[in-house]
């Protein structure tokens, strides 16, 4: 027995059958498409990152700005 119940020769059956009714330019097309969509997909999440990981950096600089700033006060007043 193999996942789940299903052997590899009713893998390997189902296999042939889909190649039958598609064909084998058909099913590589597909398979391209789906590449090319986890690609893009991909590319999309690590072009968030960035974005936020520069936002992220943008608010430290205004919380350590603001706090040198109180520094710097607290220094001028003694």
């Amino acid at each position: 027995m193999g996942l789940g119940g299903i052997s590899i020769w009713q893998l390997l059956i189902i296999l042939l059958i889909v190649v039958m009714i598609f064909g084998t330019k058909r099913l590589k097309n597909v398979g391209s498409d789906l590449g090319g969509a986890i690609k893009g997909f991909k590319k999309s999440i690590q072009d968030d990152d960035p974005d936020s990981q520069s936002e992220s950096e943008l608010e430290n600089d205004k919380t350590s700005s603001a706090s040198e700033k109180k520094t710097s006060n607290s220094d001028a007043k003694h």
